[in-house]
């Protein structure tokens, strides 16, 4: 029988949500709604003019090639962070939960890139990777013959900064994947094993499976860090170069808003972003999630 918590007041619980209700309103219901409203105006640099253009700002966004190209961008951007960043920290839990000796040591340094700041990231793989000081470029052109140069090179931008970010977030899909395999039943895979059945046949039958839940949610978490947290990598490293080959949809917010100063196309191109990362998510949970196993 589960206990009932009574309050003596009946005020008391409002109370207690008042602060995380003023913090939702005011960092995230209240700069939604801004800029919402802002992507229906024209303004000058200074904002003191305002000119009411319904959905102009829209029309025109989807008018521009290069905004467009932004679209394809993203959506490879945010498919291979998420893709190689689950898969690598996959292994790496799979990995680390078969060491026996020096365990805490092995998860500990796995666990320790999660602490690096996002721009810190994007630094340390723009050195590795530079063409003229990096040891990246370095062992990629003295091993595979790849002439490594991201500065004017697109795809390789594009490459690099994917490498950057799903390096950030192995570490946080490392802690679930690995929390997810210590909570599964032994006498399972035990059986398994009697019965005959491999190492790799025990993982993609009981284990994978067991697993749906925290990949699941894995998978919304890491599309919406590539949609949004990755601003950091990309601004710390190629500045959405070259020629807006790694300029993904909130890096496009940023550069309309904050350097073309364009305020309006910016909040357009926030609102939609938004719904697109709502759809998204929407969409996952509607569809992705019948394959999950509780």
């Amino acid at each position: 029988m589960q206990k009932r918590v009574v309050f003596r007041h009946r005020w008391l619980p409002y109370l207690l949500l008042a602060p995380q209700i003023a913090v939702t309103l005011i960092f995230f219901i209240w700069p939604a709604y801004q800029a919402l409203e802002t992507s229906f105006f024209l303004e000058d640099v200074f904002g003191f003019n305002r000119t009411f253009v319904w959905f102009e700002n829209f029309t025109a966004l989807f008018s521009d090639g290069s905004y467009l190209r932004s679209f394809w961008t993203t959506l490879i951007f945010g498919l291979s962070v998420t893709l190689l960043s689950m898969s690598t920290a996959l292994a790496l839990a799979v990995a680390a939960n078969r060491v026996l000796r020096g365990k805490m040591s092995y998860r500990t340094f796995l666990i320790w890139p999660y602490a690096v700041a996002p721009a810190l990231a994007g630094v340390l793989w723009f050195f590795m990777m530079n063409p003229s000081l990096g040891i990246v470029a370095y062992m990629l052109e003295s091993t595979f013959g790849v002439d490594w140069n991201h500065y004017v090179n697109g795809r390789q931008a594009l490459l690099m900064v994917i490498v950057a970010a799903a390096w950030k977030q192995i570490s946080y899909n490392f802690l679930f994947f690995l929390a997810g395999l210590q909570s599964m039943p032994k006498s399972l895979i035990e059986a398994a094993a009697i019965d005959g059945a491999s190492p790799a046949r025990r993982f993609w039958t009981i284990c994978f499976p067991l697993l749906s839940p925290t990949t699941f949610f894995l998978l919304v978490v890491n599309l919406v860090y590539a949609f949004f947290d990755t601003f950091a990598i990309i601004h710390a490293t190629t500045s959405g170069g070259p020629a807006d080959a790694t300029a993904i949809l909130v890096y496009k917010v940023y550069s309309t808003g904050f350097v073309g100063q364009d305020y309006g196309s910016s909040a357009a191109q926030s609102v939609i972003l938004m719904a697109l990362v709502i759809a998204m998510t929407v969409v996952q949970f509607r569809f992705v999630e019948r394959k999950v196993q509780y």
